[in-house]
């Protein structure tokens, strides 16, 4: 088997694999089966050599491994809603790449990865290419470069809480094929934003702390230290919360269901993710509920139900607070500018 050695390449001989053509639409091209539509479709919208933007939502027809060589430097990062691929890079074990959120800098990655018959895929993924991660250096110099904020080659498996709302809006956009060129480079320059802003004055940000296990102080000369141990468990709490975020755990049955002590899981949570939990789980249903007022005609009560809000007054005073406007006033305003 020969290694593909090019990303645009690697990523053609997947289409190829599903059989899938492209058609130039006005923002994107669509890629898919002309002979089977439930193999689903690939949207991808690019400003060519600089970054792309790809809505994944289709189904493997048979098994295939593609090996990969990749000398290219790529930031990539989005959000994995269903589906799981294995891959080994180099020498290191083979790994699986389950739905959730990440971020990886790759840079002359060599590996292969495998997908089975039928395994589903849907998510929403930027590839920023580093003739646009140049540009902003240049453009910003007194800026850091994003890239120092990242190893190269290790998968950060979560993402600051501001592109979370802003993956939702670009979809949504999609769907009502309303992302022009604009509105794609302007969705690429605030996520740049977003990162840059997960920095602090003592070099920690957002994906270092989800490298150094580190330790944080409680006051007075305690601290409560953390191993490899605590930081995975602390990413299943995550992982946790994401999945039930409109009704999540209390802090005591997620600590004990998880085996941690409950202030360590407390003071880990917010040291790796710059956010109590409790924030966490608003920040996603604020998200949700924006995506909902944005997508469809459900009433005020019924998206508060479904963001867990028993009483619709706490709602709408969580989601001002948020948006700096009520639910209706936001639905109004977003749908007028779609």
């Amino acid at each position: 088997m020969k290694y593909v050695s090019d990303p645009l390449k690697f990523r053609q001989s997947i289409l190829d694999e599903l059989g899938f053509q492209g058609t130039v639409e006005k923002n994107y091209t669509l890629y898919r089966n002309p002979d089977s539509s439930q193999s689903g479709s690939l949207r991808l919208y690019q400003r060519e050599g600089l970054y792309d933007f790809g809505i994944a939502d289709y189904t493997i027809t048979h098994p295939f491994t593609k090996q990969f060589h990749n000398p290219m430097q790529l930031l990539r990062f989005g959000i994995v809603n269903d589906g799981t691929t294995r891959f080994r890079i180099g020498t290191q074990p083979v790994s699986s790449f389950m739905p959730s959120s990440f971020l990886v800098l790759e840079n002359n990655i060599k590996g292969q990865q495998s997908w089975k018959k039928g395994q589903h895929f849907q998510g929403a993924e930027f590839t920023v290419y580093p003739a646009f991660l140049e540009q902003l250096k240049k453009q910003f110099p007194r800026i850091p470069d994003i890239r120092d904020y990242f190893i190269e080659n290790h998968t950060y498996y979560y993402l600051p809480a501001g592109i979370y709302p802003l993956f939702h809006k670009l979809i949504n956009m999609d769907r009502e094929d309303t992302l022009n060129p604009y509105c794609l480079e302007a969705a690429v320059l605030e996520c740049m934003g977003i990162i840059l802003e997960s920095g602090r004055h003592d070099g920690q940000n957002a994906f270092s702390r989800q490298v150094d296990y580190g330790y944080t102080a409680l006051g007075g000369k305690r601290r409560i230290v953390f191993n490899a141990e605590d930081h995975k468990t602390i990413q299943k709490a995550h992982e946790i919360l994401t999945a039930e975020f409109a009704n999540p755990p209390t802090i005591q049955a997620l600590s004990r269901r998880l085996l941690i002590n409950s202030q360590k899981l407390k003071a880990g949570f917010r040291y790796y993710y710059h956010m109590t939990i409790a924030e966490y789980t608003t920040s996603l249903k604020m998200a949700f509920a924006a995506t909902l007022l944005c997508t469809t005609d459900k009433s005020i009560e019924e998206i508060a139900q479904e963001t867990g809000y028993t009483y619709v007054s706490n709602f709408i005073y969580r989601f001002r607070k948020t948006y700096s406007c009520t639910p209706l006033q936001y639905r109004k305003r977003e749908k007028k500018i779609l």
